[in-house]
């Protein structure tokens, strides 16, 4: 039998409503999800985080220093590749979060730099309902980012409490 998820909810006769995100009971353990699109990342974007978040380390913003590294040119701050990655992946796996529950195992496996482009994939590695939330249960994923060559430049998996289906706050008017 083939699985299928939907994207779109009927309001009425030709007149759809475009959804994201997966009820609890969508999720199987060993599923995979490619989330797309990838987005190419910009110097502008690293020096944006660098900022927001007082990372001074100037192999982030420092052309000049970062010349004299390993690497010859500035490397994209991993909180930036964290970030990006998870958002990426929220439109399938957690647009119907509760909350993120905690990321583990994160590991930078590659360096990225202004110009890659990154995709994401997520695994469901785990699943099981809420002890004291009947309304939701709590899913864990691996997610892993690719750059435009297909090395992977991140993985970590990530635990989230998810609505049940019926149970999301009502929005019905957005």
């Amino acid at each position: 039998m083939e699985k299928t998820l939907s994207a779109y909810r009927e309001l009425g006769p030709k007149h759809y409503r475009e959804t994201s995100g997966l009820y609890y009971e969508d999720f199987e353990v060993g599923d995979v999800f490619e989330h797309r699109p990838g987005r190419t990342i910009t110097d502008v974007d690293n020096i944006w985080m660098t900022l927001l978040t007082l990372n001074v380390q100037p192999v982030h913003f420092d052309a000049a220093y970062a010349s004299q590294t390993e690497w010859k040119k500035m490397l994209v701050d991993s909180t930036f590749t964290l970030a990006l990655v998870t958002g990426m992946s929220v439109r399938t796996i957690s647009a119907k979060v509760v909350a993120n529950l905690g990321w583990d195992k994160v590991k930078a496996t590659h360096p990225v730099f202004a110009g890659d482009t990154l995709y994401a994939e997520s695994t469901v590695l785990f699943k099981r309902e809420s002890k004291s939330r009947p309304t939701q249960g709590i899913v864990t994923v691996s997610t892993r980012g690719l750059n435009q060559d297909g090395k992977e430049v991140m993985s970590f998996e990530r635990t989230m409490l998810i609505y049940k289906r019926g149970h999301q706050p009502d929005s019905a008017k957005y």
